[in-house]
Order: C-alpha cells, then structure tokens, then sequence
C-alpha cells in the first residue's frame, strides 16, 4: 500500500507538472497575443504618422497668423501670436526644430512675418511651452520686448 501512495505523489506530481507545460504560451502565441491585445506595432506606427502629418499641416496653416517667429537662427523657429481680446498672453501656434524650423520660417518670408532672432527665447519657449499654449509668466517680459520690436517696426513700414 506504501508503494502506491509514493507512486500516486510522483504521478501526481508528474501530471501537474505536465498539465502546467501544457498551458505555457509559445513564444509566437505571445505575440500573437500582444497583437491582438494591443494592436499591430505597424499599423499603430502608421496612425502615429498620419497624426503627425495632420498636426503639422494645421501648425503650418496657423503660421500666417503669427506675430512673430522667434528663432535660433539654424534649430528653432517659435510663431507667436498675441490677441489680447482672446487672452492675457502670447501664444505659441507653431514650432518646430531643424527641418520643421526651417519649414516655419520660409512660410513666415512668404507671408511677410517678421523673423526675430534671439537664441535664448526661441530655446526656451521650444522647450517650455506646447503648442497652442500661453507663454509662462517668467518669459512675458522678453516677449513683450519682441512683439514691441516688431509692432515698432511694422508701424514705421505703414507711415
């Protein structure tokens, strides 16, 4: 009798170890599952893009209506524009860095928006303040100082 119970244990103990193997996912199964669950890597790198795209044509559209572009003169490029009827602070309605930046700008020359270089400003607004946002207290004044430079300058060009 004391031979079939040590027998039971082992085959008991075989058969769940068997059973647990059984159920363990493949690495495929895994990935298929992932898929499933998640979505195609391809197809959500697809949707990203096209989002992306879609995001830099309404930056570019809202660059005539800017102020101001304020650039790093070979990375950044920041379109400001200031409506105090709408708020209390500039905004920022594009932005962009390298090849965007440069995209910023030629849209700014055709649509004759004046172009301030200030290398400080332009990095710290990229990086601080997102698209559609209102600048941060601490960046009012050397903005204001921007826009006042330009607001000079395009009175002067209309007398």
């Amino acid at each position: 009798m004391g031979h079939f119970l040590v027998l039971a244990v082992l085959d008991y103990a075989y058969q769940r170890y068997k059973h647990e193997e059984s159920i363990k996912m493949t690495k495929q199964e895994v990935k298929e599952e992932y898929k499933n669950a998640e979505g195609d890597p391809q197809i959500k790198g697809k949707i990203r893009q096209k989002m992306r795209e879609g995001s830099m044509r309404r930056m570019m559209q809202a660059v005539p209506d800017a102020d101001v572009i304020i650039t790093n003169p070979t990375h950044f490029a920041i379109a400001i524009k200031y409506d105090p009827d709408k708020g209390r602070a500039p905004v920022v309605v594009a932005k962009g860095v390298d090849y965007v930046a440069q995209k910023i700008k030629e849209k700014a020359k055709e649509c004759n928006i004046q172009i301030v270089e200030n290398k400080p400003l332009a990095r710290s607004l990229y990086y601080t303040v997102d698209l559609d946002r209102e600048i941060p207290p601490e960046l009012y004044g050397a903005v204001a100082e921007v826009l006042a430079f330009v607001y000079n300058l395009e009175n002067k060009h209309k007398k």
